[in-house]
């Protein structure tokens, strides 16, 4: 066996991964990164955030074009091209994993292909060759979660993935889970003409939204279109028929009903991928959860081995793991570094977007937490009417002593963008008055951000 030897070996070229890898790079670093799939990325690139938003986008332009230019007085003939719809999105992913191999270039970061498994601290096999290292870093992401009674063959009964390849737009297609991947490739399907029913398990959708957010969401959507089972769970697939059938109880008990839909979605959440890692052999140690576990500075309780992203605790998020790449990578180096996870923004891309940052109402007030709400609607918004997006809110909760701002969840367009004004001023902890005494240009979306902050003490000017 040959041998290598680096100050780090990532294992993992997802989000978390690469900026991890690339970041280390730049503080002086010998680093090599090692990834399986054979591109770099991660699910996000590959088969995840990046495909699914370039759907989305062409999606929503074949929808507007379908049904919203009228009203400009725009009149076209549509017709659907899916094969280049779909080349479109495979460019996008293609250009961008060639992106990140040109930043490994850049930044002499050595790109590993193949299966990383962890003999020893210091030693990661990849093939045949043992390479040496100072430190590892454990990047692996997470792997679709199953569902009992489900099988999955990425053609009739898909994951993300195959969801993302369909070569024809489904007739019906039944979404398990309500979260946020299902909402947004149901949104992707159901623009293109499928007929789109989502079984959850929950009472409602979004998994842990604001309940007046979610409530609203779930009215819009089904305005569009969608057909929502709430309370429901799925306990197996028919899928030898024409149709899939699948057999639907009630999550909290009682009588079993059919739904039968020519694709489906199995979209019920993500595990961590800790497999042939060689964690047991290492010693490092695992949660209740099979996540590993790490303290405050990435460090497992073997030395010399860090974990990160969707591997660890935390929101399965790619922006996530990012952060916790670099505060790992930088506290490798000697830096002091924090990640609070409370700050980390979550986005539905769907149309309209969601997004939020911080407490739900409902977790402060279980909480017992003593809050004030503001609350400003799009419709009331000048430039929201002008471009005929006028559905949702902005929602700011504060302290009602302090007017410190803790959490903030807007429904509405472009929410994912808006949302980032709210992390900024929560990171340095605040108020709802640092929001609305700065000045927001006219006329932009983000004044009703600065309008809900305003009404957080009752002092909102155009409602």
């Amino acid at each position: 066996m040959s041998e290598e030897s680096f100050d780090l070996v990532v294992i993992g070229g997802g989000p978390g991964g690469y900026v991890a890898a690339i970041r280390a790079a730049q503080l002086g670093m010998n680093v090599a990164c090692v990834e399986m799939r054979g591109t770099l990325g991660g699910t996000c690139l590959n088969v995840g955030c990046i495909p699914s938003k370039a759907l989305l986008e062409s999606s929503e332009k074949f929808e507007d074009a379908s049904h919203n230019f009228a009203a400009h007085g725009i009149k076209a003939k549509v017709e659907l091209d899916l094969s280049t719809m779909l080349a479109r999105k495979d460019k996008v992913v293609l250009d961008l994993t060639k992106g990140i191999e040109g930043l490994f270039k850049k930044n002499k970061v050595t790109y590993i292909v193949g299966k990383g498994e962890i003999k020893a601290a210091g030693q990661v096999a990849v093939g045949g060759k043992i390479i040496k290292t100072k430190n590892i870093l454990i990047a692996t992401g997470s792997d679709v979660m199953k569902l009992p009674g489900v099988e999955i063959d990425e053609k009739r009964i898909v994951s993300s993935t195959g969801a993302l390849t369909l070569d024809k737009v489904p007739a019906h297609l039944i979404v398990v889970g309500g979260g946020v991947i299902g909402l947004e490739l149901g949104s992707v399907w159901r623009r293109l003409g499928a007929k789109v029913t989502v079984v959850e398990f929950l009472e409602n959708i979004g998994g842990v939204m604001d309940g007046e957010v979610a409530k609203q969401f779930q009215r819009i959507l089904e305005k569009q279109g969608f057909n929502f089972m709430l309370g429901s769970k799925v306990t197996s697939a028919d899928s030898k028929g024409k149709n899939i059938v699948l057999n639907v109880e009630p999550a909290k008990g009682g009588a079993a009903s059919k739904i039968e839909g020519d694709v489906v979605l199995v979209s019920i959440g993500r595990k961590p991928y800790t497999e042939g890692l060689g964690l047991d052999k290492a010693g490092v140690a695992l949660d209740n959860r099979g996540r590993i576990s790490v303290d405050s500075h990435f460090r497992t309780n073997v030395a010399g081995i860090y974990a990160i992203g969707d591997v660890i605790a935390g929101p399965m998020l790619a922006h996530k793991a990012e952060e916790d790449g670099i505060a790992a990578v930088e506290g490798m180096a000697g830096q002091k570094t924090h990640v609070d996870y409370n700050l980390v923004p979550g986005v539905v891309y769907t149309w309209p977007e969601v997004a939020s940052v911080g407490k739900t109402e409902e977790e402060l007030k279980a909480a017992g937490a003593n809050i004030k709400v503001g609350k400003f609607p799009f419709m009331a918004n000048s430039r929201g009417r002008s471009v005929g997006q006028t559905d949702g809110f902005v929602k700011i909760i504060a302290d009602a002593k302090t007017d410190r701002v803790l959490g903030v969840h807007i429904i509405g367009p472009h929410a994912g963008t808006l949302i980032a004004e709210a992390v900024s001023v929560m990171e340095f902890g605040g108020s709802s008055e640092d929001i609305f005494r700065t000045c927001h240009a006219h006329p932009t979306l983000n004044e009703a951000v600065k309008e809900a902050a305003l009404n957080v003490l009752g002092r909102a000017i155009h409602i």
